[in-house]
């Protein structure tokens, strides 16, 4: 018999998109490792370049006019926005997923992002095609923008949502309130304490791990400088990504800081840092939030994209597990504020409540047995 071949669709518009169809690639091939894998990034150069341009005019427009997402979101939240934003980009997008249909001929589609599953419904809506199809979800909130006909599995972060679309008159079977997949090595990873000891970092310190751009607040050095006000010694993690300028800066500053201040570049790391870290100060990416879910650690928010990462701040928040550290509000005083009393043990309980460390384990399971594997 042949082994059966799943293509996966995503999409680099943001990383938490990217993580989600790792998380998943990775599950399939621990359940079905005779299957043919195939991830494709949708709006990669590679793919197609008119994809590709684009996403980068979208990219360079948003650094213009920093509101431009928070319009598009608001636009197509309505149902009649969302409707032509839906079909506007499906039928852009058609030809592309026409020819990644014909070179892998999939027994079974997954994706990741709205605009892969846009294009795919209609695919299946055109040829009158009955090929299994599952969209997963990777926000906190539910955005019509991801709602399409002919899905045969929908995967949702809470059973809020999943009520939400029933409401919408979406059959209940089909959808999944299983959590936001995330891989599973943040299961496996040893103790806190043992994975200081592996980075060499005192069991006694206070440790906060940076993560983000250029973490807003003005950026790295500020953020930093606002950390500086801290009397008490801490250890500080700043992970800068493919940002050298940021690594430098972080670099720099360590020179002359009462903290003690390490750095990395892009690195495979961040969840062992996580781990370690007894707090984040991030943005609020819903792949992040999720995977400080599972280990149990504390976060503090700032400077969410609006749309859907102010969605994910409001319910990290909501449930305890997060700080959402809003416009005019000090860093420093908000960092002293968790680390007093019982503040970071009662909000460390709180995120490994909303935990779904076996999402990816669960979703895989479904989607195999809808498509028949």
């Amino acid at each position: 018999m042949a082994a059966k071949k799943i293509l996966i669709l995503t999409a680099s518009i943001g990383s938490g998109h990217i993580k989600a169809a790792e998380a998943v690639a990775e599950e399939l091939m621990r359940q079905q490792p005779d299957a043919e894998i195939t991830t494709i990034d949708f709006m990669a150069r590679s793919t197609s370049f008119w994809h590709w341009l684009t996403k980068k005019i979208y990219l360079e427009m948003l650094n213009f006019v920093p509101n431009l997402y928070d319009v598009f979101y608001q636009l197509s939240s309505s149902e009649t926005g969302g409707s032509c934003g839906k079909n506007m980009f499906a039928l852009f997008m058609l030809p592309v997923f026409n020819r990644l249909q014909a070179k892998y001929q999939p027994d079974c589609v997954i994706c990741t992002h709205p605009f892969p599953a846009g294009t795919v419904s209609l695919w299946k809506e055109r040829h009158h095609s009955k090929l299994p199809l599952s969209v997963v979800m990777t926000d906190y909130s539910l955005h019509p923008m991801w709602l399409c006909k002919g899905v045969d599995s929908y995967f949702m972060a809470t059973e809020d949502m999943r009520q939400g679309m029933i409401a919408q008159g979406f059959a209940a079977e089909t959808l999944h309130a299983e959590g936001i997949p995330i891989s599973a090595d943040v299961q496996g990873l040893p103790i806190k304490d043992e994975l200081r000891k592996t980075l060499g970092i005192a069991l006694e310190k206070r440790v906060i791990l940076l993560m983000g751009g250029g973490l807003g607040l003005g950026g790295i050095e500020r953020t930093l400088q606002e950390l500086e006000k801290i009397k008490q010694s801490l250890v500080l993690l700043v992970v800068a990504g493919r940002n050298e300028q940021l690594q430098q800066q972080a670099e720099d500053f360590a020179l002359g800081s009462h903290h003690i201040i390490r750095t990395w570049g892009y690195t495979n790391e961040v969840k062992r840092l996580m781990g370690a870290a007894d707090l984040l100060i991030t943005k609020p990416g819903a792949l992040t939030i999720s995977e400080a879910f599972a280990l149990g650690t504390p976060m503090l928010l700032h400077d969410p994209i609006p749309g859907p990462e102010t969605e994910n701040a409001v319910y990290a928040t909501r449930h305890g597990a997060a700080v959402w550290l809003h416009p005019g509000e000090k860093l420093a005083a908000a960092v002293e504020e968790i680390f007093r009393g019982d503040s970071l043990s009662t909000m460390q309980e709180q995120a490994l409540k909303r935990a779904r460390p076996l999402a990816s384990k669960k979703i895989v399971k479904i989607i195999l047995s809808a498509a028949g594997f």
